[in-house]
């Protein structure tokens, strides 16, 4: 499906006119004016057209003038029957980025995966029409006051041990905000203001708080997250912090697993995919920042039934998370 035809919604519960307190300071940023392009949580393996799912973004990619693109994480594992999915990526005719995930550690170090996908470091920052980005890597372990990174699915511990950011990384974030007078994007995979999610984050929105207050402007506008599989956005202390739902589906577990959806052959084949909602279409986004307005260009889909009132899911939400097949429209200015 062409990204023309998808159904669309102008104002969405989660979309409208968001505001950030914005104060110009001794150090004004230059000019803002960049589009890119977004997805996480594509997940190939766990769904049998993952691979039409990522043409389906590449062609939209390619249609639009954006200035890059970056995915936030949960790709696919390194192993070679991905080898050519990450050729499709790798060989798509615009600038690209990646963001680690805790799932592209299932198998193999982080180095390893990192070789594999193309990724140089596992946090790191580049500037583009004026606006400086940074990509941050949460997948550490904290055991007994060590950090550890995450590798060969040894994060499957007790929640209060995932997802930390590293002294290391947490000082180079200090240092790197400070060394640019440009508005700040971050980009991680874990977000920075889900509880369950990073688990030092509070120290991490610190520092974004400090930034902003010492430039006498907003200067980090907003930091983008996938690994929930939802649809929201939350402004804390001046800050938006925007969750970007899953490519592909909503994961619901054992609870309400469906396996009448998709035949045996293709339950089999996919272990775990009686285990999610999938998403009729890809689900990504556009965002563009310009004249002090950050807009988030969405997709609505809906999901391959039975959806989620059909399994008992009441209401609109899992486990206090939106439970949406979509990605809403926003305009935030700051």
């Amino acid at each position: 499906m062409r990204r023309r035809d998808f159904i669309k919604r102008s104002a969405l519960v989660t979309g409208g006119v968001l505001c950030i307190p914005y104060a110009w300071g001794k150090n004004k940023p230059q000019k803002e004016d960049v589009t890119f392009a977004i997805s996480t949580d594509i997940h190939r393996g766990m769904l049998p057209d993952v691979d039409d799912r990522l043409d389906t973004f590449l062609k939209e990619v390619e249609k639009r003038d954006v200035d890059f693109m970056i995915d936030l994480g949960d790709f696919c594992l390194n192993s070679p029957e991905n080898a050519e999915f990450v050729k499709t990526w790798q060989d798509a005719p615009v600038e690209k980025y990646n963001v680690l995930g805790n799932h592209d550690m299932d198998r193999g170090t982080k180095e390893e995966f990192m070789e594999f996908i193309g990724m140089k470091k596992r946090y790191y920052s580049f500037d583009k029409g004026g606006v400086h980005f940074i990509v941050l890597d949460p997948n550490n372990l904290l055991i007994d006051g060590k950090y550890v990174p995450y590798g060969n699915a040894n994060f499957y511990r007790p929640a209060e041990q995932r997802a930390y950011i590293d002294p290391e990384q947490m000082a180079w974030l200090k240092e790197d905000i400070k060394k640019t007078n440009n508005h700040c994007v971050i980009f991680s995979h874990q977000s920075f203001e889900n509880p369950k999610a990073c688990k030092n984050q509070k120290e991490v929105r610190a520092i974004f708080e400090a930034a902003n207050e010492e430039a006498g402007f907003t200067k980090v506008i907003a930091a983008f997250s996938g690994h929930d599989h939802t649809d929201y956005a939350k402004e804390i202390n001046g800050i938006q912090y925007i969750q970007i739902n899953s490519m592909t589906y909503n994961w619901v577990g054992s609870k309400y697993q469906c396996k009448e959806r998709y035949s045996e052959e293709i339950n089999k084949k996919y272990p775990h995919i009686s285990k999610t909602i999938p998403y009729k279409d890809p689900l990504f986004a556009f965002v563009t920042i310009k004249n002090n307005k950050l807009v988030v260009d969405g997709v609505q889909s809906t999901f391959i039934e039975p959806g989620p009132e059909k399994l008992g899911l009441a209401g609109d939400s899992l486990n206090g998370l939106p439970l949406r097949a979509e990605i809403s429209d926003r305009k935030i200015k700051f």
